[in-house]
């Protein structure tokens, strides 16, 4: 038999000389079997990732690795810019809160003069009502046409403008 030559089917692979192991196997089984480990290596050729980027798509694969390359930049930037606005964000929240601070203890300085001119004004109100008490049993305006509050009058001057009037009759 000479090299490149198909043999006879009928033969097995025992009978031809160089086989060893594949003795025993008719030379058509394995022939198929060849011719299908020949489709098996095509097969796994055409979906091999670099084939199917390198032979079915239009673009080289040079032109590929550059756009991806775009778009590890372009995300790059855009990490930047969001860290910047990140940051610009943080300090602007932290400059809303100091004023706010600011703010609240202003305010509240501002409430403890309040309190403290509140309570000035009520002393000085009750010095003027005492006053004003103190004045009345000598006052020569009536003292009928001026009333004072419930809650203000002075029961220890009620009490001598009572005997004062029953001394009168």
């Amino acid at each position: 038999m000479m090299p490149g030559q198909i043999p006879d089917p009928s033969l097995t692979a025992g009978s031809l000389p160089s086989l060893g192991l594949l003795a025993g196997i008719s030379a058509t089984t394995l022939t198929d079997q060849l011719k299908l480990a020949q489709d098996f290596r095509n097969l796994g050729a055409m979906l091999s990732p670099l084939h199917i980027l390198g032979r079915l798509g239009k673009r080289p694969l040079t032109a590929i690795k550059g756009e991806m390359d775009e778009d590890d930049e372009r995300r790059r930037r855009r990490r930047d810019k969001n860290k910047v606005a990140a940051a610009r964000c943080r300090n602007k929240k932290k400059e809303r809160t100091d004023f706010l601070q600011r703010e609240s203890e202003r305010l509240e300085v501002v409430n403890s003069d309040l309190k403290a001119q509140i309570e000035e004004l009520r002393m000085e109100r009750q010095q003027l009502m005492v006053m004003l008490n103190l004045h009345r049993p000598t006052c020569i305006v009536r003292t009928d046409s001026v009333k004072t509050p419930e809650s203000e009058a002075n029961p220890l001057l009620e009490l001598l403008a009572a005997e004062k009037l029953e001394a009168s009759k």
